[in-house]
């Protein structure tokens, strides 16, 4: 049982992050390394704010984890110090409490009992207490291979090594197929490789992972574009099932503002995904913020990784503009009420490193010197509203001044339009929704007979823990399409939403 006046007793308390001078000189993970005793104690602290809350929100699908994590029941287990009995709850539901514990934004924390009002103190560190189970799980050998028992005999093909992909690689594996994972890749792991900077996850708990997938059976293909280096023929007639994992990485891009076509002016991805490759010792990146005005255009998650790189890279000046006004810093109970996700202002580690945010500003122009690369940009300040007929955003000027700042990297992280047009899905017959995503019926599987999605690919650009709630439940479904029926857990239905005002 939890103890219901933990959160009364303990304040919330951040882990601890490395000094500033030292962290954005490297790029080793931002927090600090603490002694296991220390680690461990303030962690089981934590842990004991949990409280007896009637209804755990925190692990509702809808509300708060999608994987539904036992959050509670492992909270205690901590508390009490079990972290073996810990580490089994938490891997019940999860395959890679890792990559949630450092990456995932937490909808579990939003969706606390705690969260109702600030006055509580705020949620339970769930993240925290996450990844922390996960590093005894390693530290105390508790992570080991699962092999399965007895083969079935069938043959199942996963197109993607992002986390979808892997977590239902190593559910199918698990309960017996054979299973192989194709990366068109040099190496494995999707965004999570070569998306996320070293300096939120280092590669070796992925790397970690790995390796547990490959001593369980599950076989790998890098450098194997499947549509091209392998046609969809040979894959359909070695394999009884297809799970295509292939992600949404078809990024949004503005052509309309006048000067995009100038010199020094990308998409996020092109800067962040060589700069992950000079991390895997692959050489220089042929795109460097070294000694240069830097400017990322949005305000996500994928707008912070190039802030945290142009930073580490060495730029003159990072700035980060934003056509959305500045969140509030609390809740908003009448736009994102609990158990939503909140609207509020959200300072990613990279923005404490300097460099300056901007909101409601956009691009009026993009100012090239005389040998065609950018010099600068030109700011207005904007407002963003939405048409009532057509349901479409528009940007409007509210003021004639102009602001000019200068600019010798542009990086646009917008986000994502959807997955990638592919010979794959050409040769398959399938074709991509108006969202840019793979359609499937409730059992996941596309318009291809056997063949299923997951992910990003079927949901659109989204969170590391959909992604591996996605993977779970397709995983279920190709077992039973495989053999007639299926034990394994599916956390999510195909059109699993989280709680929304709209």
């Amino acid at each position: 049982m939890a103890d219901p006046k933990g959160f009364l007793k303990y304040e919330r308390v951040e882990p601890r992050k490395r000094p500033l001078q030292d962290r954005a000189g490297d790029w080793r993970e931002v927090y600090a390394d603490l002694e296991p005793a220390e680690r461990d104690q303030q962690v089981r602290t934590q842990a004991t704010r949990c409280m007896d809350c009637g209804i755990p929100f925190c692990h509702s699908s809808s509300s708060g984890c999608p994987l539904g994590n036992l959050i509670p029941e492992w909270n205690d287990l901590v508390r009490r110090g079990d972290w073996a009995a810990a580490s089994d709850r938490l891997h019940a539901t999860n395959n890679f409490p890792e990559f949630t514990g450092k990456l995932c934004p937490a909808p579990c924390e939003a969706g606390c009992t705690l969260s109702i009002s600030p006055l509580s103190g705020g949620p339970v560190a769930i993240k925290r207490v996450e990844a922390t189970i996960a590093e005894k799980a390693w530290e105390l050998g508790l992570a080991q291979p699962q092999v399965a028992e007895v083969a079935s005999g069938q043959r199942v093909a996963v197109v993607g090594s992002g986390p979808a992909g892997l977590a239902a690689a190593q559910q199918l594996t698990r309960a017996g197929h054979d299973v192989t994972i194709f990366e068109r890749d040099d190496r494995l792991g999707g965004l999570l490789r070569y998306g996320i900077p070293e300096f939120k996850m280092e590669k070796k708990h992925l790397d970690k992972r790995l390796a547990q997938l490959k001593k369980e059976g599950t076989q790998f293909v890098t450098g194997c574009e499947v549509g091209v280096d392998i046609t969809v023929e040979e894959l359909r007639s070695r394999y009884d099932a297809v799970v295509l994992a292939v992600g949404a990485l078809r990024g949004r891009d503005d052509t309309t503002t006048p000067g995009r076509d100038l010199a020094g002016i990308h998409l996020a991805m092109e800067h962040l995904v060589p700069a992950n490759k000079q991390c895997e010792g692959d050489g220089p990146s042929p795109i460097h913020a070294a000694g240069k005005h830097v400017v990322i255009i949005g305000g996500g998650d994928t707008g912070a990784d190039s802030y945290g790189t142009a930073v580490r890279q060495g730029a003159a000046s990072v700035t980060q503009l934003d056509q959305y006004p500045m969140p509030p810093t609390t809740r908003d109970d009448e736009r994102s009420p609990w158990p939503t996700w909140p609207y509020v202002l959200r300072t990613y580690p990279a923005h404490e490193e300097g460099g300056e945010r901007k909101f409601g500003v956009a691009v009026r122009r993009f100012v090239g010197d005389e040998t065609g690369h950018v010099r600068a940009i030109e700011l207005q300040r904007v407002k963003v509203s939405k048409d009532p007929e057509t349901g479409r955003r528009e940007v409007v000027p509210v003021s004639g001044e102009v602001e000019e700042i200068p600019a010798d990297l542009v990086l646009f992280a917008i986000g994502f339009e959807g997955v990638e047009h592919m010979r794959l899905l050409d040769d398959l017959g399938i074709s991509l929704t108006r969202r840019g995503t793979i359609s499937c019926g409730p059992d996941w599987q596309t318009e291809a007979p056997g063949v299923f999605v997951c992910g990003d690919a079927h949901r659109g650009a989204s969170l590391v823990v959909w992604a591996i709630a996605e993977g779970r439940s397709v995983a279920n479904a190709v077992d039973a399409y495989l053999t007639g029926a299926s034990d394994l857990p599916a956390p999510v239905h195909p059109t699993a939403l989280p709680l929304a005002v709209v």
